[in-house]
């Protein structure tokens, strides 16, 4: 089972709490977690795109890197890990998109790949001038598909012809090319995601459900291969958790209590109202289970909460689960998150027994 990490590209990655760790992103903080997680084997690393916050008393996300910049400069100071940024696609042409992509894999060596996201939150691109109007939500996978179209195009070939409803090529070239093909993931949870994913996804992200209930998220690998099964390829599911980890089951979950009587309830309320404004969409997008009160601390992603021993049992269930590719981990603290993950959990899970563990990185 591969293993990633989502690095902290916004402050106080993602956990909404007030009793959370309180940290700025910066290249240097992105750059000692990638490294380690390099160091300790971990397969990728990925990094989202946020371009306005929750506010709140924690400025939830409201401070953040870019996603490309950011991985190009983490491109060039590792050299085994793979490296995903994700591209706010109604900000960024296809063209234009292709050709960072192509220059980052020139940096790393061909260990590239990219995240297309439709974009939920309508004041990131309001704000621009950018938000093509609230139909958006309804046609958003319609407006996606042609832009992996226009990626695949570029990407594969060198040229783009492609003429449809939001974009229109003409003989427009990119070289240098990627050497080997470029992977595309999206995390769609919708119909219409899952559908999109199964024709020109390499990987789909999926959300963990519930707290030590690892192989909740099952219904969604299932319909990801029903999908699959009507395009022919071959897309697995990689699936977000955080954990919470320490020495005890009891001094972890006392940890996740106390990040949950800290919440920000202003930021919370903040994402509320933005996951209400999508009318068009069904209840089974990303943003609805985000936004559920059940646990929106840390935006409901499914929750390892235990011993090291505890944690790597549940991943191991995790690895079980037909379709599976792998996961997908946050940290409440990410130095010492992936430091002990690599040093403590890693080793005692099954599915992670042939990982090769470098003997030294810099940071």
């Amino acid at each position: 089972m591969q293993v990633g990490v989502f690095i902290p590209i916004g402050n106080n990655g993602w956990l909404i709490s007030e009793n959370a760790p309180q940290y700025m992103p910066s290249f240097d903080l992105n750059k000692e977690v990638v490294q380690r997680a390099e160091h300790y084997g971990f397969d990728f690393a990925l990094s989202m795109i946020k371009l306005r916050g929750f506010g709140g008393k924690t400025e939830f996300w409201d401070h953040n890197l870019e996603s490309f910049t950011l991985m190009a400069g983490l491109a060039a100071v590792t050299s085994k890990i793979k490296l995903f940024a994700t591209s706010a696609t109604l900000t960024i042409p296809p063209a234009i998109a292709a050709r960072m992509a192509s220059t980052i894999d020139s940096i790393s060596n061909g260990r590239f790949g990219m995240n297309l996201v439709t974009g939920w939150q309508k004041p990131e691109y309001s704000q621009m001038g950018v938000w093509p109007g609230d139909e958006f939500f309804g046609y958003r996978y319609n407006y996606l598909s042609e832009y992996a179209q226009v990626l695949r195009d570029l990407l594969d070939t060198g040229v783009s012809d492609f003429k449809g409803e939001h974009f229109q090529m003409d003989d427009c070239r990119l070289s240098p090319r990627p050497k080997e093909k470029m992977k595309i993931i999206c995390a769609g949870s919708s119909d219409a995601g899952m559908a999109f994913s199964a024709k020109y996804a390499d990987y789909n992200f999926v959300f963990g459900k519930g707290v030590n209930t690892p192989t909740a998220y099952k219904p969604a690998t299932d319909r990801l291969m029903e999908a699959t099964a009507k395009t022919g390829r071959d897309v697995s599911s990689f699936v977000l958790f955080m954990v919470i980890a320490d020495e005890t089951d009891e001094a972890a979950r006392a940890k996740w209590e106390h990040y949950k009587e800290g919440k920000d309830e202003e930021a919370l309320s903040w994402l509320g109202l933005q996951a209400a404004a999508d009318t068009k969409s069904g209840t089974d997008t990303n943003v609805r289970q985000m936004s559920d009160p059940t646990s929106a601390v840390n935006i409901n992603m499914g929750t390892l909460v235990g011993s090291y021993a505890t944690v790597a049992k549940l991943l191991d269930e995790v690895a079980e689960v037909e379709g599976t590719g792998g996961v997908l981990l946050t940290f409440d603290d990410f130095v010492e998150g992936v430091t002990t993950f690599g040093e403590k959990i890693q080793p005692l899970m099954k599915s992670r027994r042939e990982v090769d563990v470098q003997e030294a990185y810099a940071v």
